[in-house]
């Protein structure tokens, strides 16, 4: 839910921004980069605080070898992702990569529902907000 927060408090403070005249964030998609760079930053910083890392290094499937590095590698490219985002000649490719690697990371969350480990939330409900995130990243690309 902590991601979906920051997803609509970036956005919807990013757009009153831009209403105020900050030129850099006046429109609805400039808005929902900076909505989708927070959310990002967060997760990615979850990948890295020891409490958050090891519900996440759970979560992958165990038939994948190192689910330590995994975490690290996507916690950077999430990191990354959201930073190129708001970079304007970045931010298409930015948004399409984080589309990549969040369809590409949807397997821990089955596998996660499926062992009942981490957050533990059914797959329906973990589902449906990867689907407002991916549609959020795809609507973000000028």
């Amino acid at each position: 839910m902590e991601p979906l927060i920051a997803l609509t408090v970036g956005f919807g403070g990013a757009r009153l921004a831009g209403l105020a005249g900050v030129d850099a964030v006046d429109g609805w998609q400039p808005a929902l980069r900076v909505g989708l760079a927070l959310m990002f930053l967060l997760t990615a910083f979850a990948h890295f605080f020891p409490r958050l890392r090891a519900d996440l290094v759970a979560m992958v499937p165990p038939a994948l070898p190192r689910p330590d590095l995994l975490v690290t590698l996507t916690g950077v490219l999430e990191a990354a992702g959201a930073v190129g985002v708001l970079i304007p000649a970045t931010a298409s490719l930015a948004a399409a990569c984080l589309i990549a690697l969040m369809i590409a990371m949807f397997p821990a969350n089955v596998s996660a529902a499926r062992r009942n480990v981490a957050q533990g939330d059914p797959i329906g409900p973990r589902t449906a907000l990867q689907l407002v995130f991916i549609a959020a990243a795809a609507l973000a690309i000028p």
